[in-house]
């Protein structure tokens, strides 16, 4: 029954964004999925006027089943140009940081 669940999220999400190896989509709980999953947390912060979306930040915690780590994904959009920055939460400070930074397209 979860796998059937499951399959009717994924049908009601709509592309919007490809950002490098990340696939951003609508969904119909509230939340933006990102390759399929739905992010584990959401915060929503608008750069410059409220209810403007061609300045806005949407952060998201997303837990990556290939690395078996969480991912930090801050999408930045200003100005109608969008980037999402990602980085693999570390379980310690000295572990290396890793870090990249994708130019978004959207979907047509």
């Amino acid at each position: 029954m979860l796998l059937a669940s499951s399959s009717l999220a994924n049908a009601a999400e709509k592309p919007l964004m490809n950002c490098g190896p990340f696939l951003i989509s609508s969904s119909n709980d509230g939340f933006a999925h990102i390759n399929h999953t739905r992010p584990q947390s959401q915060k929503i912060t608008f750069l410059k006027a409220a209810d403007d979306f061609n300045n806005i930040k949407y952060q998201w915690m997303l837990p990556d089943p290939k690395i078996g780590r969480w991912l930090g994904l801050d999408y930045i959009k200003r100005d109608g140009k969008a980037i999402l920055n990602v980085e693999v939460v570390r379980m310690n400070m000295d572990e290396p940081r890793q870090f990249w930074t994708y130019d978004c397209v959207r979907v047509k």
